[in-house]
Parts: C-alpha cells; sequence; structure tokens
C-alpha cells in the first residue's frame, strides 16, 4: 500500500508512550501552515484511538488517515485553520 499523502513534515514520536504522541502533534501542527498535512510516525498502539480522539475534539484539525505498518502506526493530520 503506498502513501498518496502530499505531507508538509514527518514527526517520528516512535518509542514514545501516551500521552507523548499526541502532545508533540500537537506541537507540530501548530507550527504548520493551513491545509498542510502531518504525517506522524508511532509505535504506541494507543496512539491509534488517542490521535483520533484528539483530532475529532479539537477545532482547525482532521485526521486523513491512519495506517498499521508493521510495528509502526502512521497518522495523518490536516490543520484546517
Amino acid at each position: 500500500m503506498s502513501d498518496e499523502h502530499d505531507t508538509a513534515e514527518t514527526l517520528d514520536v516512535t518509542g514514545e508512550n501516551c500521552p507523548m504522541p499526541v502532545i508533540e502533534t500537537k506541537q507540530a501542527v501548530d507550527g504548520l501552515g493551513s491545509e498542510e498535512v502531518l504525517e506522524v510516525l508511532a509505535t504506541d498502539a494507543g496512539s491509534m484511538s488517542d490521535i483520533k480522539g484528539w483530532a475529532g475534539s479539537t477545532t482547525g484539525v482532521e485526521l486523513v488517515d491512519q495506517t498499521e505498518d508493521a510495528d509502526v502506526y502512521k497518522h495523518y493530520v490536516r490543520k484546517t485553520a
């Protein structure tokens, strides 16, 4: 499966546990321009629900996609405002 997301940046939070993937994702998204997409690489299985929940409750952020590739969870988050 190829990644067809036009990402502005990649954030590597592999090895980090909850809540750090969400905290670092929020900080990285804050630095993006409107409509830019951040790719987040994580190894914490909980990041799948954590980042989804954070994006769903945050204005100005959209969860574009989530995938699992071996032991790495990939999240694509767009800044919408």
